[in-house]
């Protein structure tokens, strides 16, 4: 388990030098990132419901804003894949924080818990692939619960990766 632990350590701070990507400016971005798509999709139900489409222009300059920022983190992508993948993990995530905090305001506790615990693995997983804490090569070769063919925690992914990224970004950090 240390070794993993150990492994993860080593892979951002690699990732560090080699991405040159200061993980609380990174962190911010992708909030902001997130909450540009939320933009988009609420200029979308605006233009749909008025049937102004002035809104899907505004959408238009939304989205680009949002690819402009997005390229500042996904470095590869292998395809679109990865860009993709990316952009789709962090408006899920984005998504399921809303949700989380609609069940903390119905004083549903439990479900807005369970809410937020999966925007953070999905949060975690954007961070895992975009930091190659991921091999995508390996993915399907290796059980569903290891980071890679070294690892022996029972742990899942996600929370796996929820712990790395929980030691690699902290926002409190100036």
């Amino acid at each position: 388990m240390e070794n993993n632990i150990n492994d993860l350590i080593k892979k951002v701070n690699d990732s560090k030098k080699e991405n040159s990507l200061d993980l609380s400016l990174g962190e911010d971005l992708s909030i902001a990132i997130m909450n540009l798509v939320s933009i988009e999709e609420h200029f979308f139900f605006s233009g749909a419901k008025t049937g102004k489409p002035e809104y899907y222009d505004l959408l238009q300059e939304a989205r680009i804003m949002r690819g402009e920022l997005l390229r500042k983190i996904v470095k590869e992508e292998e395809g679109f894949e990865k860009w993709c993948i990316s952009k789709h993990l962090l408006a899920a995530s984005m998504r399921l924080m809303e949700v989380g905090t609609k069940y903390l305001t119905a004083k549903n506790q439990k479900d807005a818990e369970d809410m937020f615990k999966k925007a953070y693995q999905l949060y975690s997983l954007f961070w895992g692939i975009n930091l190659k804490l991921v091999d995508m090569g390996e993915v399907k070769k290796i059980d569903e619960a290891q980071l890679n063919t070294k690892d022996e925690s029972k742990k899942g992914v996600l929370d796996k990766l929820g712990d790395s990224v929980k030691k690699m970004l902290d926002c409190c950090k100036e």
